[in-house]
């Protein structure tokens, strides 16, 4: 059974990624890959991380990584869990991707994307622990 992954969790794995310049560059280049499997526009993943500046996020994009913010490294944390979480659900790599767009009635009918574009952290954190009950067999 699959335990809901703890923030204490995720803000100790986003430590040990922020204490190396390229662990951070390795994040966000997976960060950038899921953003576009899941076709997500430019705004949608600038919500994600956070909302950097555009300028900001281009630089990361384009792999120019000088300081990425904890807070953001917590961000794509959640976002790659999200990503991993949905590959061990949906065998097929399509279907993964196409989950988080698709309403969900233990989202209240609203997609898993619109949740996640709510913009708090905590809201990544509730997908991921849906994802996480799912794996488990509590839903």
């Amino acid at each position: 059974m699959a335990i809901p992954l703890q923030s204490s969790s995720i803000m100790e794995a986003a430590q040990r990624i922020a204490a190396t310049p390229a662990k951070v560059a390795i994040a966000l280049r997976g960060f950038f890959r899921v953003a576009e499997a899941w076709q997500l526009s430019t705004e949608e993943s600038r919500i994600l991380l956070g909302q950097p500046a555009r300028a900001t996020f281009f630089q990361w994009k384009a792999g120019r990584v000088a300081r990425v913010p904890y807070d953001v490294v917590c961000r794509i944390s959640w976002v790659l869990g999200i990503w991993k979480a949905l590959q061990i659900l949906f065998p097929d790599a399509e279907r993964a991707d196409a989950w988080i767009r698709r309403p969900n009635a233990a989202l209240g009918d609203h997609s898993a994307l619109q949740r996640m574009l709510a913009g708090d952290v905590t809201d990544l954190a509730a997908v991921r622990n849906l994802l996480d009950a799912a794996r488990g067999g509590g839903l």
